[in-house]
């Protein structure tokens, strides 16, 4: 083999390299925060009372008439601070924990136009 050619051959692995990189990049790291489906609804309110007062969550896409308000419910209301406080406050050292009413999901949890933030 000639070193132009074994150079060459260097540098596609490379550039592959690089490629498969970025394309994993591109997404595999984003992260939600929302309720757990198993979280008693006490415990749900509890934690939803807390990211939107003391925990610094902005709640306000969850009140009426605001796009993340439907669906109604407890259980979404909740996802959405906290998935809003997580993402805020993650590089600061805050969790998705809630005292366990909260987990990480790699699936967008968005829906018509609720948009739920996510940060790298």
């Amino acid at each position: 083999m000639s070193s132009a050619w074994f150079t060459t051959l260097l540098t596609l692995v490379f550039l592959a390299s690089i490629s498969i990189l970025l394309q994993i990049s591109d997404g595999q790291f984003e992260e939600w925060c929302i309720a757990d489906e198993q979280t008693p609804d006490e415990e749900l309110q509890r934690a939803l009372d807390w990211a939107c007062g003391m925990g610094g969550a902005d709640c306000s896409m969850i009140l009426k008439n605001k796009p993340c308000y439907f669906p109604n419910t407890l259980r979404d209301h909740a996802s959405y601070a906290f998935n809003d406080y997580y993402q805020k406050f993650k590089h600061k050292g805050a969790t998705c924990y809630f005292n366990s009413a909260a987990m990480i999901t790699d699936l967008d949890p968005s829906h018509n136009s609720c948009k739920y933030e996510v940060l790298p």
